[in-house]
């Protein structure tokens, strides 16, 4: 397990493996609008109150859940990993120390929540409502690791850019 988290860590550091991963985690986002934009629906990815994700979901029709259904199950697997190995990538790259260990563990961590609130969603969306339980747990471990994790990385970025610039 070790070996293979080490090997994980070295690769997304690889500066093309940051590039595809980031760039990845742009097209999946823009898949993400496209699809909502077509069935015309909002996604439950940021809900959390089940009453509000509940009211949302008996809102909708049958084709926008379904839409919603296999979104979630096709795009929203692929993009946990797709964020995360780009975050995980620019900390491994551009980061020492502490911070580089913490931010590094945090944008991980996201991956199991994130597919945790997927499977939940897909249940709810199918007619399933005691699974509101878990998203209400999920989503907001979810987000409470992710917005930070987002947040590091682009002021990581931007001052890896600064550098870059002024060594010439």
């Amino acid at each position: 397990m070790r070996n293979t988290l080490i090997a994980y860590l070295d690769i997304a550091a690889r500066p093309g493996v940051i590039l595809a991963s980031g760039l990845l985690t742009l097209v999946l986002t823009a898949v993400f609008g496209i699809v909502m934009s077509v069935w015309e629906f909002a996604i439950i990815d940021e809900m959390v109150r089940p009453d509000a994700v509940a009211a949302h979901v008996e809102a909708m029709t049958d084709a926008q859940r379904r839409a919603h259904q296999w979104l979630t199950g096709t795009v929203d697997l692929l993009y946990p990993f797709a964020y995360a190995t780009f975050f995980t990538g620019v900390f491994q790259r551009f980061l020492s120390g502490t911070p580089r260990l913490i931010l590094t563990a945090m944008a991980i961590a996201i991956v199991p929540f994130d597919l945790l609130e997927g499977l939940a969603q897909i249940m709810i969306l199918g007619g399933k409502p005691a699974w509101l339980a878990v998203k209400a747990v999920a989503t907001p471990v979810k987000l409470a690791l992710y917005a930070p994790a987002l947040l590091m990385a682009t002021i990581t970025l931007i001052f890896a850019g600064f550098r870059h610039v002024l060594r010439g």
